[in-house]
């Protein structure tokens, strides 16, 4: 057991989040630095993919395009999960930072980094290596899942309501 020098604590049960010990600001703030960590790292992934560029154009490999784009299926499984680390990050910062002083700035920041993420995504990939269904659906599943979860929580809401309200004349003593 690794301990934390001094105390003699367990180093991952001390460094937990604890809801007593840390504020919400405090929790909010850690959060934004590790998305915003994700965001910048999956960003400057997608503009310098692993493995970089071609430097010129020699027969099918196009000066500028992705090396690792030559085995299809590894690039897409780079893309798709890249796609989705970086839309996650987005949404969460959105999250964290809605009703912040300079709100519509943030969106619009935002929104511009993920078009410029998109750009270069397919800047860098060869034509035929990309299909952009599957990066869409990278891109928009945060959103969609939390979308779909608020819904799901709504309806269990709605039901859970309904069926634990009971009329006066249908208690028994």
């Amino acid at each position: 057991m690794v301990t934390v020098p001094g105390t003699g604590k367990n180093w991952l049960r001390y460094f937990q989040y604890e809801e007593r010990r840390d504020t919400a600001t405090d929790t909010r703030n850690i959060l934004l630095i590790i998305f915003t960590l994700v965001a910048a790292v999956t960003f400057q992934a997608a503009v310098n993919p692993p493995g970089g560029v071609w430097e010129q154009t020699e027969g099918d490999k196009k000066a500028g395009e992705a090396i690792y784009a030559l085995d299809k299926k590894a690039y897409y499984v780079f893309l798709i999960f890249n796609t989705l680390a970086f839309s996650n990050s987005m949404f969460i910062i959105l999250s964290l930072t809605h009703k912040f002083p300079f709100h519509l700035e943030i969106w619009a920041a935002t929104v511009s980094m993920s078009v410029s993420y998109g750009s270069a995504i397919f800047a860098v990939s060869p034509k035929d290596a990309i299909h952009l269904r599957y990066v869409l659906i990278a891109a928009a599943g945060p959103f969609a899942l939390r979308f779909l979860v608020l819904m799901f929580n709504l309806f269990l809401r709605k039901h859970l309501v309904k069926e634990t309200h009971t009329t006066p004349n249908s208690v028994q003593l």
